[in-house]
C-alpha cells in the first residue's frame, strides 16, 4: 500500500499545526463561527445536531492494521467508544469535542491519515473496488491509479472551490463493486487491442435530489493522459457549473442541460489545450506508486479445500467470502450489520480486533467498502475457520452480505443536521424482521438502502429496495422505491406511491418481498423479478 514520503508527511503535519492554531483562536473568541466554519470544514469537522462530527479520509478504502488500530483508539480517547464507517469508505465520529480535534488529527497524522477534503466543494475521497489487488477478474490493480488521482486532486488550487462537492471512483473490472456510474467521474481501467492499459471515462453520475447514471464520454484515454483528461473534465465543470443554485450545481446537471455531445466538445477542446501544458505526471511517478502496491508473499502449493462440517461456518463462507486470484486464498467480508444493529457502526474494541486480525491473517491489510463493511483481502483458506471463530466471538460474523440484512443506511435524523427523518430505527426494524438465516436464504440477494433525506447518503436510489425519509407536515414519512442497482447493470429506483410511517414502511417492504417470492422464477434475484414483471404487482400488493 502507499507510504507517505517526507513531503506527504510534512504537508499533513503542517495542516495539523495550522488547524490547532485556528481552533485555539476559535475557543478564545478571536474567530466567529462564521469565520471558523470554512476552516473546520476544510479539516473534515462538521457541526451536527448534537455535537461536532469528524470525518476521516480512507483513500480508496485501504488501510493497514496500525491505521485501523488508531481509529479504534480515537473512538475511545475523543468519542464515545465507536466509529461509523460510511458509504464513501471513510469513518466518522459523532461526538467529537472541538478542543480535542487537533489532538485527534495529530494521532491520525502519525499513521499517515488525515481528514483533509472530506468536506467542502472539492474533489472528495477517491473510491475504488474493495477487492482491488485480490480478485481474479480485474485488468490491473486500480489503487495505484486512484492514488495518482488522489495526489493530483489534493490541494489542487483550481479545484478547492468547485460549484459543489465532486466524487471520483476508479475500478478495473467488468464487475462494478464501487458504484462507479453513480459518481461525478467514473473511470474503468481497460486494455485495448494492443494490450495497453487505458481509462474508460464516465461523467455526470450521482444521486441526491436529482439522480443520474453517468454517461460514457470516452472509450479509451491512454494511461499517460488520464490525469490530463480528468483535469479537462473538471475544468469544464468548474467553468460552467452553476453557482447560483446548490441543487443544480453538480456536474450531472451540467451534462444533462448541455447534453453529453456539447459537454464532450468542451472537454476535448480543453484536453487538447492541456496536452501542451505540464499537467500529466511522468509515468515514472505512476511506476513509483505501483511499486508500493505489490502482491503480498502468497504461499504456493496451498490446498483449496475447506472443512465445512460446521454449519454456521459453512453459511458464513457461502455468504461472506469471495474468490481470490491466488490458489489457497480467499477474500473475507466482515459484515458491520448484526441483526438489529446500526449499519456501519463498530465499537473501539471491534475496530482494534479487526486490526489485529488483519495483521495475523490478511498480510496487514483491510478495506472499507461503500456498503459500510470491512474486507480482509488475502486470507489463507487454512486460516479461515480460526478467523471466523474470532469474528464470531466479537459479533462480527453475521452471514448476510448482499442480503436484506446487509442494509446501507445514513446516520439520519439521529445525528445529521440535514436529515428529515431517522434512518437507523427503520434499518434496525427491517434487520430484525428479516434477520434469521432461513429468511435471508429464502430471499437471496436483495440490496436495501435507506436515506434520511434527499441528499441520498444512504444511496436509496441504487437499492433494489430503497427507502427515503422525508418531512411531511412535521412528521417523519418514508417513501418506498423499487428497482435500483449500483453495479454493471446500474439503474435508478422508482417511487412506488404515497409514503408511510416508520412501521408502515417496514410492512410495505415485507409486502414487496412477498410479491417477489410469489413471482420469482428459478434463481431470479429480487431485482430480476421486478424488472420482468414491472411495478404494477408490487403497487397492488402494497396499496391494494
Amino acid at each position: 500500500m502507499y507510504k507517505y514520503d517526507e513531503y506527504d508527511q510534512q504537508m499533513v503535519d503542517t495542516r495539523v499545526a495550522e488547524f490547532r492554531d485556528q481552533v485555539r483562536r476559535r475557543l478564545a473568541g478571536e474567530l466567529t463561527e462564521d469565520q471558523f466554519k470554512p476552516l473546520r470544514l476544510q479539516n473534515g469537522l462538521y457541526l451536527q445536531l448534537h455535537a461536532y462530527m469528524l470525518r476521516v479520509a480512507v483513500p480508496y478504502g485501504t488501510m493497514n492494521s496500525a491505521q485501523m488500530k488508531v481509529l479504534g483508539d480515537i473512538a475511545d480517547k475523543y468519542d464515545r467508544g465507536y466509529g461509523h464507517f460510511t458509504t464513501r469508505t471513510n469513518i466518522q465520529y459523532n461526538w467529537i469535542k472541538l478542543e480535542d480535534t487537533p489532538d485527534a488529527l495529530a494521532d491520525l497524522a502519525k499513521v499517515e491519515m488525515h481528514a483533509i477534503q472530506t468536506s467542502g466543494n472539492c474533489i472528495r475521497n477517491i473510491s475504488s473496488d474493495q477487492y482491488a489487488g485480490a480478485s481474479a477478474d480485474e485488468v490491473v490493480d486500480p489503487r495505484p491509479y486512484a492514488e495518482l488521482l488522489r495526489q493530483w486532486s489534493s490541494f489542487h488550487p483550481e479545484f478547492l472551490v468547485l460549484p459543489r462537492k465532486f466524487k471520483i471512483a476508479v475500478i478495473a473490472s467488468e464487475i462494478d463493486r464501487a458504484a462507479m456510474r453513480l459518481h461525478d467521474i467514473g473511470i474503468n481501467l481497460v486494455r485495448n487491442e494492443a494490450g495497453e492499459v487505458g481509462a474508460e471515462f464516465y461523467v455526470g453520475g450521482g444521486m441526491g435530489r436529482t439522480p443520474f447514471v453517468a454517461k460514457k464520454i470516452k472509450d479509451f484515454v491512454p494511461i499517460d493522459q488520464m490525469v490530463t483528461y480528468a483535469e479537462a473534465c473538471v475544468r469544464v465543470y468548474n467553468r460552467y457549473g452553476r453557482r447560483d443554485n446548490k441543487y443544480k450545481a453538480r456536474i450531472k446537471i451540467l451534462v444533462h442541460e448541455l447534453g453529453l455531445e456539447a459537454y464532450s466538445k468542451e472537454v476535448d477542446a480543453e484536453f487538447a489545450h492541456l496536452l501542451s501544458q505540464p499537467i500529466e505526471p511522468p509515468l515514472a511517478e505512476l511506476e513509483r506508486i505501483q511499486a508500493m502496491f505489490f502482491d503480498p508473499a502468497f504461499e504456493t502449493g496451498l490446498s483449496d479445500e475447506l472443512d465445512l462440517s460446521d454449519p454456521d461456518f459453512r453459511l458464513w463462507v457461502e455468504r461472506n467470502t469471495y474468490a481470490h486470484k491466488a490458489p489457497g486464498y480467499v477474500i473475507a467480508n466482515v459484515s458491520l450489520k448484526p441483526i438489529g444493529g446500526i449499519p456501519g457502526d463498530a465499537t473501539s474494541d471491534q475496530i482494534r480486533l479487526m486490526a489485529d486480525l488483519a495483521k495475523d491473517y490478511s498480510f496487514d491489510e483491510l478495506r472499507v467498502t461503500h456498503a459500510q463493511n470491512i474486507v480482509f483481502p488475502h486470507v489463507k483458506k487454512s486460516d479461515l475457520y480460526a478467523l471466523w471463530q474470532k469474528l464470531e466471538k466479537a459479533d462480527l460474523s453475521t452471514p448476510n452480505l448482499d442480503t436484506v440484512g446487509d442494509i446501507i443506511a445514513c446516520p439520519g435524523l439521529d445525528y445529521c443536521s440535514l436529515a428529515n427523518a431517522r434512518s437507523i430505527p427503520v434499518a434496525q426494524k427491517i434487520s430484525e424482521r428479516f434477520g434469521s438465516a432461513e429468511r435471508q436464504a429464502e430471499i437471496g440477494e436483495l440490496k436495501l438502502k435507506i436515506s434520511g433525506c434527499i441528499n441520498a447518503c444512504g444511496h436509496h436510489h441504487a437499492g433494489h429496495i430503497g427507502i427515503l425519509g422525508v418531512d411531511k407536515k412535521g412528521k417523519e414519512n418514508y417513501q418506498l422505491l423499487l428497482g435500483g442497482s449500483e453495479g454493471a447493470d446500474t439503474s435508478l429506483a422508482k417511487i412506488t406511491g404515497p409514503g408511510f410511517d416508520e412501521d408502515g414502511v417496514v410492512d410495505a417492504t415485507e409486502k414487496a418481498i412477498d410479491v417477489y417470492l410469489a413471482n420469482k422464477q428459478g434463481d431470479e434475484r429480487f431485482l430480476d423479478t421486478y424488472r420482468r414483471i414491472g411495478m404494477a404487482p408490487f403497487k397492488e400488493a402494497i396499496y391494494g
